[in-house]
């Protein structure tokens, strides 16, 4: 393929619109030829202003050659027959988190894109962020050393405005509360990091709102070779996110200073063996354009694209394993 890849938006709410802004900057790559969203109405303007033709249905993103792929910005129950349906269609897919909510239904996807040939994209956009990837390329070149220990958080209170009907605080959509808004990309690093999860214990609670999954979230989880990540969460409290990791030969604290919505840039303090601690700012990207960019280069076939089949699968099964202690407040163990 040549040229930029022709996505359809499926889904135009709060994220689906983030990603139709941010790839105004990547038209050489990658240019929204499509939107779905069943409430047509609360986007038809914001459509008409960019250009973009918008219907209801998910068949006519389908049916339409002139899109390549389809990016998944649904709720979570419904990316398994999505991405099924996107694959008999022969179109690449991009899905937003979490992939599914079962280690089998993320197997499952995987295959699927794999059997066909299709690229499969997720939305960890972390993984793009400038100081996270210069994390990951130390850590993968051993300068941190053996990996200890990560401890992180990712809290916002937006979802207090939201309506308490809003399929975002369900529990057929979002159990565990805020470990599918913000959790699950510090469960995606952790498996990055120090590969699949043996066992984790969880405590989901409410504690100052009225969420029905609760408020507050924090998972602890084992991995099978060894190390151990803290990941917490909050739907209650002002925005924070911060990504520590300990190695035997150096630790990285990332802190963002904003939201990805609007990013603003990170903190970054580090530390090495015999060295001081340093502090640097670094400015503000778009890691959410990245990602995309990163996808849609390699449905052309020119790079790979870097989050793989296994970490897909294995940070399912962590999630999982996350609901079921959340729910038991015990040790499970991770299929």
């Amino acid at each position: 393929m040549t040229g930029p890849v022709g996505i359809a938006l499926i889904g135009m709410g709060w994220w689906g619109q983030k990603i139709l802004n941010v790839l105004q900057a990547a038209p050489a790559d990658i240019r929204v030829v499509r939107a779905i969203e069943p409430n047509i109405e609360s986007v038809k303007a914001v459509c008409a202003q960019k250009g973009v033709p918008l219907s209801a249905n998910y068949a006519d993103a389908l049916n339409d050659p002139t899109v390549d792929a389809v990016v998944l910005a649904t709720p979570h129950a419904l990316h398994e027959a999505q991405i099924e349906a996107a694959v008999a269609a022969r179109k690449h897919v991009f899905c937003e988190k979490p992939l599914a909510l079962t280690k089998a239904g993320a197997e499952k996807a995987v295959a699927l894109c794999r059997d066909a040939g299709l690229v499969l994209g997720m939305g960890h956009e972390r993984r793009w962020e400038p100081p996270i990837a210069e994390m990951l390329a130390k850590a993968d070149a051993g300068d941190l050393g053996r990996i200890h220990q990560i401890e992180a958080n990712f809290s916002h209170d937006k979802f207090l405005s939201l309506d308490r009907n809003n399929w975002r605080l369900k529990a057929d959509q979002a159990p565990a509360g805020g470990m599918t808004a913000t959790g699950i990309h510090l469960l995606d690093l952790s498996v990055r990091l120090l590969g699949p999860a043996e066992s984790v214990l969880c405590i989901c609670e409410q504690l100052s709102s009225d969420l029905p999954q609760g408020d507050t979230v924090a998972a602890y989880v084992k991995f099978r070779k060894g190390g151990t990540s803290y990941v917490s969460a909050s739907l209650a409290n002002p925005f924070m996110s911060r990504f520590t990791v300990y190695g035997a030969k150096g630790w990285i604290d990332i802190r963002d200073k904003a939201h990805v919505e609007a990013p603003a840039g990170w903190i970054v303090t580090s530390a090495m063996v015999g060295g001081p601690i340093a502090t640097v700012d670094i400015p503000p990207a778009e890691p959410v354009k990245d990602n995309l960019v990163c996808f849609a280069r390699a449905v052309r076939g020119v790079e790979a694209y870097p989050i793989t089949a296994a970490q897909l699968v294995d940070n399912i099964a962590l999630l999982e394993a996350v609901f079921a202690s959340a729910l038991s407040r015990k040790i499970e163990a991770v299929a």
